[in-house]
Parts: structure tokens; sequence; C-alpha cells
């Protein structure tokens, strides 16, 4: 068992290797990110947007080829495949549900409304 534990650990240093170091410059270049932008806040806002912007898709790249940002990718591909399994409702659907609870919205702050108006009269009878 533990065999193909270090067969998997094996795999997955050498696919991604130094990834402890990929991970400390993600680090590193978000906070060079947060700083930088506190620094030159005087420049242009344009500026500064475009820099963290090209900074923020090199921490992206960066971080996609570790061993777990691969993992993440594939969960995000995976789950773009099954957003398009899903069967999305018609306008006509949504328009009759949106109805629906409009509807029931109202009519529950009604019966609230009375009870409410209700209680507070027989609070009014005993208190005097």
């Amino acid at each position: 068992m533990s065999v193909g534990v270090n067969v998997n650990t094996k795999a997955e240093t050498s696919e991604y290797p130094f990834n402890w170091l990929r991970w400390l410059i993600v680090v590193v270049l978000v906070v060079v990110g947060v700083v930088g932008n506190s620094y030159y806040s005087e420049l242009g806002l344009f500026y500064r947007v475009a820099a963290l912007l090209a900074l923020g898709l090199l921490i992206l790249w960066l971080a996609v080829n570790t061993s777990q940002g691969a993992v993440l990718w594939e969960t995000v591909k995976a789950s773009q495949t099954e957003l398009r399994k899903v069967v999305w409702p018609t306008r006509q659907e949504i328009n009759q549900t949106t109805l629906v609870v409009i509807v029931l919205t109202i009519a529950m702050a009604i019966i609230l409304w009375g009870l409410d108006t209700f209680l507070g009269w027989i609070a009014s009878l005993i208190i005097g």
C-alpha cells in the first residue's frame, strides 16, 4: 500500500519539480503587487491596473503549473463539462416561477401583517 503512495509522490514530484519554489514565488509576487500598488499610488490608475493584470496573469500561470493548481484546473474543466449537461429553464418557466414567488411573498406579507395587527390588538386589550 505504501509503495503506491511513494509511486504517486515520485510521479508528482517529477512532473512538478520545485513545487514549493513556485508557491513561494506566487506569494512573493502577490506581496509585490499589493505593496507596489500602494507605493505607486500617485501613478495613473490605468497603468496600475495594467500592471496588476499582467502580474495576476503571471501569478495564475505559476499557480496552475503546480500540482495543486493542476488539480484545480482539472476541476474547473470538469465543472464546465457538467454545466453543459444542465437543462436550463425556458423563459416561460422563469416568468412563471418568478410570478409564483412574488404572489406567495405578497400573500405571506398580508398574512403576517394581519397576524401582527391581531396580536397587537389582543396585547392592547390585555395591557389596557
